[in-house]
């Protein structure tokens, strides 16, 4: 069922919204032509059950600017 595949993808991503978007993005991405929506979606969430979708070094680095550094613009 794809509750069980909700709450096996919800070990890795705790937040559901950031599940549901990075789910969505997914599914369009892996959707080939000729198949069942309902099964890319399933097969979407059975991958992120086994492994961590977001990784730590995709998200974006924020620097520190000094202070002195933002004035001198």
């Amino acid at each position: 069922m794809r509750s069980d595949l909700i709450f096996g993808a919800l070990t890795h991503v705790t937040n559901r919204y950031q599940l549901c978007q990075l789910a969505s993005k997914a599914t369009r991405k892996l959707h080939k032509p000729n198949t069942r929506l309902q099964d890319t979606t399933n097969e979407v969430l059975d991958r992120f059950k086994d492994t961590v979708p977001m990784d730590e070094a995709v998200e974006p680095v924020v620097e520190k600017v000094s202070l002195e550094e933002r004035r001198a613009a």
